[in-house]
């Protein structure tokens, strides 16, 4: 995606958060072959993530998922995403509201240039998560590998 396309998305982004009471987002639990975890570290916020964005006009949450792990890290959902939960973000946006998805093959379509938006993307073992990695992926990660449900609050 262009820089000025980029830039447009981050303002509409913004202008939408102003003139809904609610937003909805998506993240990804993704993983290679070695059963390390693959997060994203943004230019504009600090920490590490699961990958994951803003669900656009017309797009279901599915959708975007994919869209949204393909666009931020190169590598795409070769196997069907499953649901597994939903949260309330109070942290993003008093009505921000993220889904929960994970899937179980990925693979790389492209190389991803640091930008702005994905200053860095990385795949990392469970019991080695990187210095930064967020409070809600991690408990999102850990809910994840114990097979719990989805804390119904994000952070």
């Amino acid at each position: 995606m262009g820089f000025f396309r980029k830039l447009r998305r981050w303002i509409w982004v913004r202008v939408m958060l102003f003139q809904r009471a609610m937003t909805l987002g998506v993240r990804v639990i993704a993983h290679n072959e070695a059963g390390e975890v693959l997060l994203v570290r943004h230019g504009y916020t600090p920490g590490w993530h699961l990958p994951g964005g803003g669900v656009d006009y017309r797009e279901t949450m599915e959708q975007a998922a994919r869209r949204e792990l393909e666009e931020e890290t190169g590598y795409r959902a070769r196997d069907t995403l499953t649901l597994l939960g939903l949260s309330y973000n109070t942290r993003q946006w008093k009505g921000d509201h993220v889904a929960l998805y994970r899937v179980g093959a990925i693979e790389k379509v492209r190389d991803v240039e640091p930008s702005f938006e994905i200053a860095e993307i990385g795949f990392f073992a469970m019991d080695a998560l990187p210095d930064g990695a967020t409070k809600a992926t991690r408990a999102r990660l850990a809910e994840w590998q114990a097979g719990q449900s989805v804390d119904p609050y994000w952070s």
